[in-house]
């Protein structure tokens, strides 16, 4: 079934972990999928392996003039631009509050809000032309309850969930849906890269402690937010907007 078949779609953060599902999902259920990232290796041999209508390009988004002119660029390729899954962001600096440095604080700001935000602002007109548009924005389980750890990061997923209501309550007249996604523990490298941050020796053994977190009793894997992503952007949702997604095998349903 090609549930969002001829729908242009920007995926940030696209090369690896959920963005990379992201890709593949969507890819597979019939869009034309542009690639941000910065990673340009895992980028281009995703682009390269998906192939037909999926391109790559080397956005920072925290950088507003690479953002528009990527943005640009995808529209001129492919025609339009219908969906924007804004999922790049980095964990930051592992710190309590009173330690943390300016320059820790505003790196992942500026990647995680942003770039939510930039993104958002180009992609608007595209989607505004064609009367038709879907923002997803991965928050966090950590944009809706707290956690003693990663300060910046959990600040940026909260401002990412009101960001996603403000945004679906000014475009909803234009038929632009924005809602957000907030995953509990997925497996990725970001993940895998805090608990060895956190200061796990036994990386396989830190991922079952954190999987019983869950209700569920495990992580989640990508595919299971790239399903929920394709849900948001498709029109079986088409009457969802500023409602948060949450799929965190149970962690904040206590």
């Amino acid at each position: 079934m090609k549930r969002v078949e001829n729908r242009v779609c920007i995926v940030t953060g696209g090369a690896v972990g959920i963005g990379h599902a992201c890709v593949l999902r969507l890819a597979q259920e019939g869009a034309k999928v542009a690639i941000f990232d910065v990673d340009d290796a895992a980028g281009e041999a995703l682009a390269r392996e998906v192939g037909g209508h999926c391109a790559y390009w080397h956005v920072d988004v925290a950088d507003e003039a690479a953002v528009k002119a990527a943005i640009d660029a995808v529209a001129a390729r492919f025609g339009a631009v219908h969906v924007l899954v804004n999922n790049a962001g980095i964990a930051g600096t592992n710190k309590p509050t009173h330690e943390l440095s300016e320059a820790e604080w505003d790196r992942v700001q500026a990647v995680n809000v942003k770039g939510v935000f930039f993104c958002t602002k180009h992609a608007i007109p595209h989607m505004k032309a064609a009367r038709l548009g879907s923002i997803v924005n991965l928050s966090s389980i950590y944009g809706l309850v707290g956690a003693p750890d990663v300060p910046p990061y959990h600040a940026s997923k909260g401002a990412v969930r009101l960001m996603s209501k403000t945004d679906a309550l000014i475009y909803a007249p234009d038929r632009i849906r924005v809602n957000s996604v907030h995953p509990g523990y997925i497996r990725t490298p970001m993940v895998e890269h805090h608990l060895r941050d956190s200061g796990a020796t036994d990386l396989e053994a830190a991922i079952r402690e954190v999987g019983a977190l869950h209700p569920l009793g495990h992580m989640g894997e990508p595919d299971d937010i790239a399903w929920a992503v394709v849900y948001l952007a498709s029109d079986e949702s088409k009457f969802v907007t500023g409602s948060e997604l949450v799929v965190d095998g149970g962690y904040t349903a206590r």
